[in-house]
């Protein structure tokens, strides 16, 4: 009969506490709101990267002007 006893206590002992389960949780929340918080601002980063590369630079004179000339002469590849 004690055995049993016994066994019914150990089965009503929680094994966590409720407050660890809620402490665990907070910083596991904590930690992904983190990551999403850097995860945004890296991406606006890397959109203004985008656009400012995206926007046509005009050409500058020296460029308009250059005669196109091909590489190719001197290399081993078929000239067609």
């Amino acid at each position: 009969m004690l055995i049993i006893t016994q066994f019914k206590n150990l089965i009503t002992v929680p094994l966590i506490e409720q407050i660890s389960i809620v402490t665990i949780l907070i910083v596991t929340v904590a930690f992904f709101f983190v990551l999403l918080i850097l995860g945004i601002l890296q991406s606006k980063k890397l959109r203004a990267e985008n656009e400012r590369l995206s926007k046509p630079k005009g050409m500058s004179i020296h460029e308009q002007n250059k005669v196109y000339r091909d590489f190719r002469e001197g290399h081993l590849y078929d000239n067609y």
